[in-house]
């Protein structure tokens, strides 16, 4: 039976608007049809009207960025910026990139690597998204924060503005990128706060931006403007107002890896060993074959003696740092003592080489031998236990790179790491102090060089008269330089190159053989000139005179 609503049909009524109904939707059927048909039409277009399609745009790959900025012919650093934020991220993207979208009303804290971290506030993602579009509300910007190679960043020849870095290296080798949007953004309110890890071997670390040059498209120059510096120690803190390409500029310094920290230490050991036996027999030649002992003599007995302890402590100190910390500090107490007692020694040889060869006239000393030990190992004392009362001495360790990239330490018996004035004593004691004495007896080996040239009859008097006393003459100022320290000097070239390093660690880990030449030629010379008494006025008696008197 037909329903009208929710009644039962059952009046005439009923059944003429049942029908009704029926015929309706019957009608409605071919309409609907017929939208549908012509919906289709309008969605896929017709022959006969051209409707505007939207334009697909390929987004780049993120890791491919790079590679298509570098092969372009304009400048790869503005290509990189505008196409790093769009690029499209596939998996989970190549280690040390970070892309994210962020709300403009957060912050940015972010870890590319191990070694960078990044902070960026919310003011700065306020102003990307001011500057993405305008009429267009954004409330989300990429960010996108990662680290390049250096090599790809070529400094302009020509100097333009304030320049810097050309003298510096780049720390680590690695740029940090920091973008947020499209646009380029300066000068604002709040700094992006960056921070570089380093370790103690560099120095005077500077942050600075990449700037490029209007003149050389794909050259540029490292700047210093609207950058902050802070050095914490262990990290360099950049907080600069704009962002861009980031770096921290250090001093070139000479760093080691694994292997040559390994070969050095080698080559200290062996030549310290030497050093300590060919001493010791310098000392058997002082003490036992000079009957009586002379001025000069006596006093090379004293750096002898001290150079002998000086070796013995080195090779104690090195073989010693594994043990307790209580023996350590007395072995870094003894090194360092020995080292101070040196110094002051090949001072006190300069000291005796001046008034024999200076004042000359007058140079009598009351108990001059007794005033200069009371100098020569009174000082080293008194500074060694100045430094035990504020129990300087421990364990100083030496951090290097391997091949992997991993920190290899070394241990020695010195001072400890960890004591905060430990730079400022080192400094001091085993820096400032011995390049004085260096200036010094460096002035005394120039006079001694005048001499030569004008006691003897000249250089050229001395080649027409044979190659065999030039040759002496040689050896003897290269003995008498090891005699008044000067290899100390070379500790300058230390901070230039790794051959540098090499030829400071072998010439003063084998001082003690040189000295050792030097003492033997003097034993002989003194000999034969007893035996003759027709000896020569020449440089070789100027010396030996000098150094026996």
């Amino acid at each position: 039976m037909p329903r009208c609503g929710l009644h039962t049909c059952e009046t005439p009524a009923c059944h003429q608007s049942a029908t009704d109904d029926q015929m309706a939707h019957t009608a409605t059927w071919p309409l609907l049809l017929l939208w549908l048909v012509c919906l289709c039409c309008h969605a896929d277009g017709d022959s006969t009207t051209n409707y505007p399609r939207p334009k697909t745009v390929v987004s780049p790959r993120c890791e491919n960025v790079l590679e298509n900025c570098l092969s372009g012919n304009l400048s790869w650093t503005r290509c990189y910026k505008q196409h790093i934020v769009r690029c499209t991220l596939t998996g989970r993207g190549k280690p040390g990139f970070i892309f994210l979208e962020v709300e403009t009303s957060n912050k940015v804290e972010v870890r590319p690597t191990a070694d960078h971290d990044v902070r960026m506030p919310s003011s700065a993602l306020q102003r990307a998204a001011s500057g993405e579009r305008s009429g267009r509300v954004v409330v989300v910007v990429v960010v996108v924060v990662t680290v390049l190679d250096s090599k790809h960043f070529q400094t302009s020849r020509r100097k333009r503005g304030r320049r810097v870095g050309a003298t510096h290296t780049v720390l680590g080798d690695t740029v940090l990128v920091v973008q947020a949007g499209s646009s380029t953004l300066k000068n604002l309110s709040q700094p992006v706060v960056m921070s570089f890890k380093h370790n103690n071997t560099v120095r005077e670390g500077r942050c600075v931006f990449w700037e490029e040059s209007a003149q050389e498209e794909g050259t540029g120059s490292w700047s210093s403007d609207g950058c902050d510096t802070n050095d914490t120690g262990s990290h360099f803190v950049c907080r600069c107002n704009h962002l861009s390409f980031f770096a921290v500029l250090v001093n070139a310094d000479v760093s080691l890896s694994k292997e040559d920290a390994v070969n050095l230490s080698l080559l200290t050991m062996v030549g310290s060993s030497l050093s300590a036996f060919f001493s010791a027999l310098s000392l058997f030649l002082y003490v036992c074959l000079q009957q009586p002992p002379e001025r000069g003599g006596c006093l090379h007995a004293h750096l002898t003696l001290a150079l002998l302890c000086l070796h013995l402590g080195f090779l104690a100190c090195s073989l010693g740092a594994r043990g307790p910390d209580w023996s350590c500090g007395v072995l870094g107490l003894l090194l360092h003592w020995a080292l101070m007692a040196t110094v002051t020694w090949s001072a006190l040889e300069g000291f005796h080489l001046y008034l024999l060869l200076v004042r000359v006239f007058n140079i009598y000393i009351r108990r001059y031998l007794l005033k200069l030990s009371l100098l020569g190992w009174g000082l080293p004392t008194l500074v060694s236990l100045v430094c035990a009362v504020f129990q300087v001495y421990g364990k100083y360790q030496l951090q290097f790179p391997d091949a992997n990239n991993q920190t290899f330490t070394l241990q020695i018996c010195w001072m400890r790491s960890e004591w905060a004035p430990i730079k400022t004593v080192i400094l001091v004691t085993s820096v400032v102090f011995p390049s004085l004495v260096v200036l010094f007896n460096s002035c005394m080996l120039a006079l001694v060089l005048f001499k030569l040239r004008t006691g003897g009859g000249g250089w050229q008097k001395k080649a027409k008269g044979g190659g065999g006393r030039l040759w002496k003459d040689s050896v003897s100022v290269l003995g008498l330089s090891c005699l008044l320290g000067l290899p100390w000097g070379l500790l300058s070239a230390t901070y230039v190159s790794l051959a540098g390093i090499y030829l400071f660690t072998a010439l003063n880990s084998m001082q003690g053989v040189f000295v050792f030449l030097w003492s033997l030629a003097l034993t002989c010379k003194s000999s034969s000139d007893t035996s003759s008494s027709s000896g020569d006025t020449s440089s070789q008696r100027i010396i030996t005179t000098s150094f026996n008197n």
